[in-house]
């Protein structure tokens, strides 16, 4: 099966489409910085498909594929942002994808449409902006199923998401939704174990989380070695796992998201590399984007990302049956 990334980032998708054994035709990234990561980081071949601009993209210049991922803008959607929803310039860019879909022969339209966005799409305006966005899908062919899906689901950290599955009508496909084990149980979250309190005071941002057995995410070995023992995690939420990980998140301590790592005397940060495999990129991934851009730019390249592994368990589960 083939796939097109869409607001591509640096390839949170692709990579865990790849990992599902899918191949890209190509990818579309506006932002100079996030492409230079990706670059690095997937070597796309020079035969693939680029543009970065998609408001500037022609329907009949899309390559054909099976699948077009894309988590359009979330800004105008956020609980953090100005709640503009569909109204909003950035998250109406959704129109755009469905408006190429339009302009596609009916033989080109891919058979799935992957679709991620934060949890707030659900409910905001009143839940109006995701009906529109369910009648649109209907409108240009496709019925659609849908799910919230926790990061902690498969990795230490709290990152709640909406993923939609667009499925062609007329198309023979394998529906995704709903997501279970292999074993038949759903998906359990990872707890970290309390670790200790600080000053003794039994508050949720006093508490400190041990990362034993989660996640090598959460390492503060040096030289290369990971030994569990040697991280513990410093964390504000209270289910146990690292808080969301976002854009502008990794300012400093002294912000009221709190999550870092205590290393033996302090508390500090996570860093780049440990943020990249919180979204489940490994670490090969995350030394090529380093050589290209600053740590400010992988903070907030990180933030922006999709958790691969989520992408790699929903990829999985696509067939195209005809």
């Amino acid at each position: 099966m083939t796939f097109l990334d869409l607001f591509a980032g640096i390839g949170g998708f692709r990579l865990g489409m790849e990992q599902a054994g899918y191949i890209c035709v190509g990818h579309c990234e506006i932002d100079k910085f996030a492409n230079k990561s990706y670059i690095a980081m997937h070597k796309p071949k020079g035969s693939e498909w680029y543009a970065d601009d998609i408001t500037r993209i022609r329907a009949e210049d899309v390559p054909r594929a099976d699948c077009w991922c894309f988590g359009f803008p979330c800004q105008d959607i956020s609980v953090a942002g100005k709640q503009q929803g569909f109204r909003g310039h950035r998250s109406s860019l959704f129109f755009t994808v469905t408006s190429l879909i339009r302009g596609q022969k009916e033989e080109n339209k891919p058979a799935y449409l992957f679709i991620e966005n934060v949890k707030n799409l659900l409910s905001i305006n009143r839940g109006i902006d995701f009906a529109r966005l369910l009648m649109e899908l209907d409108e240009i062919g496709y019925d659609a199923e849908w799910a919230v899906i926790n990061s902690a689901d498969v990795i230490p950290q709290n990152r709640e998401r909406v993923f939609i599955i667009g499925r062609l009508r007329g198309r023979s496909t394998r529906k995704v939704f709903p997501v279970k084990r292999t074993n038949g149980e759903n998906f359990t979250p990872n707890r970290l174990k309390l670790f200790g309190l600080i000053n003794g005071e039994n508050k949720v941002q006093s508490r400190i989380y041990h990362a034993e057995g989660i996640c090598p995410a959460l390492n503060t070995g040096t030289g290369g070695n990971l030994e569990p023992k040697t991280a513990i995690l410093y964390n504000s939420d209270r289910s146990g796992n690292v808080r969301c990980l976002d854009a502008n998140y990794f300012k400093g301590l002294g912000s009221k998201q709190r999550t870092g790592v205590y290393d033996r005397y302090k508390i500090r940060k996570l860093t780049p590399k440990e943020c990249f495999r919180l979204q489940g990129f490994p670490d090969e991934y995350f030394y090529r984007a380093q050589k290209v851009n600053s740590d400010s730019q992988l903070y907030k390249q990180a933030g922006n990302s999709v958790t691969v592994p989520v992408i790699y368990e929903l990829a999985k589960r696509m067939e195209v049956l005809e």
